[in-house]
């Protein structure tokens, strides 16, 4: 594949054992000026020493692979490479497993079967907002949320939150990037990412997906 020179481009990799599922992304991705693929991996393994040489903003990462799967590579990534986005992959859409992969970290998760521009608006807001969350993560973390709402170490609701830091809250849960909530509450975007980082510590949440599961228990936010 031809790989546009776009020095702006979201780089990408691809870890999938699957190679007619990586050629289909690969060309969906090919015509897309601002992403482009730097590399593919068969497992989770090949895809760590990967990391060694190339540095991607985005990595699509398949559950499911020999060697070392999706789930073991996780958390894995994230305490070497914390700022990488990471999209898993699947076939299934186990409402358990997604819950579980967004608090260990991941920043989307998508079936297999998704539209290519799925998967490219997935990218594309995983990079500028962090994570991309979509009908079936909201059901899954909200069935997780039901799961764990006896366990006093999931959250804490007691936490006291300002009426600014709800304010935010509310506004992250609807998927704003920090510019947009900067704007919106006439902050800096580093004010903002402050009082996120304040937000997460004083809930006990570990990841986003945390935060929106407190936000739900704590009444901040409608449970629909």
């Amino acid at each position: 594949m031809k790989i546009q020179d776009a020095g702006n481009a979201i780089k990408v990799i691809i870890a999938d054992d699957h190679v007619l599922f990586r050629a289909g992304v690969k060309t969906a991705l090919s015509s897309k000026k601002d992403v482009r693929l730097i590399g593919e991996a068969d497992n989770g393994q090949q895809l760590i020493h990967l990391l060694k040489h190339l540095q991607p903003d985005v990595i699509l990462l398949d559950i499911q692979m020999p060697i070392m799967d999706g789930i073991t590579s996780l958390p894995e990534i994230k305490k070497l490479y914390p700022h990488i986005r990471i999209i898993m992959l699947t076939m299934h859409n186990d409402h358990s497993m997604i819950s579980k992969l967004m608090e260990l970290g991941a920043n989307a998760y998508l079936t297999k079967n998704s539209d290519s521009e799925v998967i490219y608006d997935a990218i594309k807001t995983c990079y500028t907002n962090e994570y991309y969350f979509n009908d079936l993560t909201n059901k899954a973390l909200l069935d997780g949320l039901r799961t764990k709402r006896n366990n006093d170490n999931f959250v804490n609701t007691e936490v006291k939150l300002t009426d600014k830091e709800k304010h935010i809250l509310r506004l992250i849960c609807e998927e704003k990037s920090t510019k947009e909530i900067a704007d919106m509450v006439d902050l800096s975007p580093r004010t903002v990412e402050a009082i996120r980082d304040k937000l997460k510590s004083k809930t006990g949440a570990k990841s986003m997906a945390g935060l929106v599961m407190y936000a739900i228990k704590a009444g901040i936010i409608e449970n629909k």
